[in-house]
C-alpha cells in the first residue's frame, strides 16, 4: 500500500505536531490505529445530542427533550463505528454504560444553563470548511456551530465537555477557534464577530473577539508550522516531545521516549510534503 505525504492541515493535527512531531506521523503518516476512549467517546455522543436538537421546532428545544436524544444517538454511534462497544465489553450488567450515560445525560442538561437554544437558529451545524492559502497551504475543519445574526455578523461556537482551562492557557484553548476564523475570512472575507467556547464540563462559557491582525498572525504560525512539517516528511526526524499527556499516549510501545522503536518510516525520505487529516468525529473533547 502507497502512503501518501500530508496534503492539508486541521487544528486537531496542528495541535499534535506542537504537542509532539512523533505524535503527528503516528497519528497523519503511519496512520497507526488507537483505541477509543470513555471521555473522547461521550465527547462525540454529546456532540451528536446537540447537532440534532436543532432539528426539532425551537419551541420543543428542551432539555427532556435532549436527554431523551442521548440513548438513541449512542445507537447510531455503536452503528457508525462498532468498536466503541468495546468500552463495555468487560461490564455484563450494563452499570459502568449506564452510570457513562448518565453523566452524558448531565452534560447536555448544563448546556441550557449556559445558552437557550430556543433563541437560537443556527446557520450551521458540524460544518466541514476548507480554504487554500495563497501559500497553497490548505486549512480543514469541522465547526460545531455558526450562528449569523440579521445584521450579517457571525459568531464561532465549539463545544467542549472538559473544564474551562485556568486563565494562563487560554489562549491555547482559543488556537483551534482562531484557526477556523481564519478559514471563514479567507472563505467569505468576513472576520467572525466573536469565537464562544462552551464548557459543559465546568459550566463556563469562553468568549473572544478576533481583528484582523490576530487572524495574520494565526496564518503566519501556521505557515512555520507547515514548514516544519514539511521539512520533517522529507527527512523522516520526527522527534518525541515527551509531555504530561504522554500517559493519555496509545503510542508509548513504538515511542523512543519509552524504550520503542517507530514502525519503518512508510515514505521515501526527502519526498516532496504536501498534511493531514481533517479532525473525526471521534476524540471530540
Amino acid at each position: 500500500m502507497t502512503t501518501a505525504p500530508p496534503t492539508s492541515l486541521s487544528p486537531s493535527r496542528a495541535g499534535d505536531f506542537m504537542q509532539c512531531p512523533l505524535l503527528y506521523r503516528f497519528r497523519v503518516i503511519d496512520k497507526l490505529p488507537e483505541k477509543p476512549s470513555e471521555a473522547a467517546t461521550r465527547g462525540t455522543l454529546v456532540h451528536a445530542v446537540l447537532e440534532r436538537l436543532f432539528d426539532a421546532p425551537a419551541a420543543e428545544r428542551t432539555a427532556p427533550r435532549a436527554r431523551a436524544l442521548v440513548p438513541g444517538q449512542w445507537d447510531r454511534l455503536r452503528e457508525t463505528r462498532p468498536e466503541v462497544a468495546e468500552l463495555f465489553a468487560d461490564d455484563p450488567e450494563g452499570e459502568r454504560l449506564a452510570r457513562w450515560l448518565g453523566e452524558a445525560e448531565q452534560l447536555v442538561e448544563r448546556w441550557f444553563t449556559l445558552e437557550d437554544p430556543t433563541r437560537l437558529e443556527p446557520a450551521e451545524r458540524e460544518l466541514f470548511v476548507e480554504a487554500e492559502l495563497e501559500s497553497g497551504l490548505r486549512l480543514r475543519g469541522i465547526i460545531d456551530r455558526v450562528d449569523v445574526a440579521p445584521t450579517g455578523e457571525v459568531r464561532i461556537v465549539d463545544y467542549k465537555t472538559g473544564k474551562a482551562p485556568r486563565p494562563e492557557y487560554a489562549e491555547s484553548a482559543l488556537f483551534q477557534m482562531k484557526f477556523y476564523a481564519l478559514v471563514v475570512w479567507r472563505l467569505k472575507r468576513v472576520v467572525p464577530r466573536r469565537l464562544q467556547l462552551v464548557y459543559l464540563g465546568s459550566g463556563d462559557v469562553l468568549t473572544y473577539d478576533p481583528v484582523v491582525a490576530d487572524l495574520e498572525r494565526v496564518e503566519r504560525k501556521l505557515l512555520a508550522l507547515w514548514e516544519a512539517i514539511r521539512l520533517a516528511t522529507e527527512s523522516g526526524d520526527w522527534r518525541p516531545r515527551r509531555t504530561k499527556l504522554c500517559g493519555w499516549c496509545d503510542h508509548q510501545a513504538v515511542c523512543p521516549e519509552f524504550g520503542g522503536t517507530p514502525p519503518p518510516y512508510p515514505l521515501p525520505v526527502g519526498a516532496p510534503a504536501a498534511d493531514g487529516d481533517v479532525q473525526g468525529r471521534m476524540g471530540r473533547d
